[in-house]
């Protein structure tokens, strides 16, 4: 029996109960409660759905029961890897409880993360996952009083919204530039993408300038920025260039993502500079490719992937009611040593 259908072209539950035989209540029991169903029947209303195309209208489900099983995650690049990895860590925990994500990309723009947390919220997402702990007034305001549990993450606040986990990007920073000084470095130079919004950025070069003023006194405040340069090798390779014409006296230059510090890696292959005994290089992030690269590369190890799960496991324990609790979750961080620096 061929499906009818509505000007919309949609194939609704009625039509799947027709070509069935079955009433619609029955089709919605196999949908909702299958195993309320008898074999026999459940076998023919879900080969009709699959011959009908048919979709359940989630929304309306939605509004029955309250929830969505869904989570918003909002994420300042999806190019990115170490997002990618919170998300992969992040889904793998929501699917067992069968969530599904929205993932929305800010770009690092504040009036853009207040836009995408309004559209979310309009679509009643069960819990929200966004990266970072400074938001514009507006976006703070609407994740306050959302009612829905929030997870922050890849830094740390005094105040979060609702839960937090991540590490603290002063402290990370601040870590490297005391190894540096112990490796008996002394002219360090911070490069990176410094763009606006970008508030982790911000904390990373803050916590660069204090720490080379408290460990390095007199030592002049060395930083270069790529502006809104996108994070890749050529990038890096660009922050080389820059450091070595504006500060030659450098002899250490810290990067803020091992992406850069990969590209500068290479540049200075191809210069026949040698690293560490000419100009030492260290990364954040700690990236697969560092621990290949010619030569292999320190950098500041951060819990990417398990930031993600551990937020799904926030998320889930107050979406299913298990916990009312709300926590901040320090994750740490480490300096990796390896011959680059």
């Amino acid at each position: 029996m061929a499906p009818s259908r509505r000007s919309t072209n949609t194939v609704t539950l009625e039509d799947v109960a027709r070509h069935a035989g079955v009433s619609p209540q029955t089709v919605s029991r196999s949908i909702r409660t299958p195993e309320l169903v008898s074999e026999f029947t459940l076998e023919r209303v879900r080969s009709s759905i699959s011959e009908t195309g048919y979709v359940p209208n989630l929304a309306a489900s939605n509004l029955a029961s309250n929830r969505s099983m869904t989570v918003a995650a909002i994420i300042p690049a999806i190019s990115a890897s170490v997002f990618a990895d919170a998300l992969h860590g992040l889904e793998e925990v929501l699917a067992t409880e069968g969530y599904q994500l929205f993932i929305g990309s800010t770009g690092y723009r504040p009036a853009h993360e207040e836009a995408l947390v309004r559209a979310f919220l309009g679509r009643r997402p069960d819990g929200i996952f966004i990266v970072g702990t400074s938001h514009s007034p507006n976006t703070d305001h609407l994740l306050r009083e959302s009612k829905v549990p929030v997870v922050e993450a890849w830094d740390l606040s005094d105040d979060p919204v609702d839960s937090v986990v991540g590490f603290s990007n002063r402290e990370a920073i601040r870590a490297v530039v005391e190894f540096a000084v112990e490796r008996g470095y002394s002219h360090p130079t911070f490069a990176g993408s410094l763009q606006r919004g970008d508030f982790r950025a911000a904390a990373r070069r803050a916590s660069f300038e204090e720490s080379v003023a408290a460990l390095l006194p007199g030592e002049p405040v060395r930083v270069v920025d790529s502006g809104t340069s996108t994070v890749d090798y050529e990038t890096g390779r660009r922050l080389l260039d820059e450091t070595l014409r504006a500060h030659p006296e450098t002899d250490v230059l810290m990067f803020a993502s091992d992406v850069f510090a990969a590209g500068a890696l290479l540049e200075c292959a191809r210069r026949g500079l040698r690293v560490p005994e000419d100009i030492a290089i260290t990364g954040f992030g700690d990236f697969e490719i560092g621990r290949h690269l010619v030569p292999t590369l320190t950098t500041v190890a951060v819990p990417n992937r398990q930031i993600g799960t551990v937020a799904g496991e926030l998320l889930l324990a107050r979406m299913t009611h298990r916990s009312a609790d709300t926590q901040a979750i320090d994750l740490g961080f480490s300096v990796v040593a390896r011959e680059s620096a």
